[in-house]
């Protein structure tokens, strides 16, 4: 970062051919609001700091759903990292989030086993993580 023009040329070269990108981590470190307009970015990642305590935290929870909705105004996308309970899913779910990650689902497989499961065609349904009444 320390060349932000080459930086930003680098990765408008990599968009033409396809890729596409994340700012990982969003909101902690590096990550700054200046990177979502000065670079081409697909993706928000919403750091686990903000998701851990969002359904306990007004906080967290206004970060959560501000990130969201910028991403979303700047035609992004949002991943929620770190989704461990039903209740941050239910949250991120009711707040549009996009895509969400995290011991909820799965622990971090070894790609073998990853392999197998996209193979047999396993999907999670957004049914089966409703909170019931």
């Amino acid at each position: 970062m320390k060349d932000p023009d080459l930086v930003a040329q680098t990765l408008r070269q990599l968009k033409e051919i396809g890729v596409r990108l994340s700012l990982d981590d969003f909101g902690t470190g590096y990550s700054s609001l200046s990177y979502l307009k000065r670079f081409p970015i697909d993706v928000v990642k919403i750091d686990r700091a903000f998701v851990r305590d969002v359904t306990v935290s007004a906080d967290d929870a206004a970060l959560a759903r501000a990130i969201i909705a910028m991403a979303r105004s700047l035609n992004m996308s949002t991943v929620a990292e770190g989704v461990e309970t039903l209740g941050q899913l239910s949250f991120l779910i009711r707040n549009h989030c996009d895509a969400m990650q995290g011991y909820h689902f799965s622990r971090a497989l070894p790609a073998d086993e990853m392999s197998a499961l996209l193979l047999e065609g396993k999907r999670l349904t957004i049914e089966s993580f409703a909170e019931t009444p």
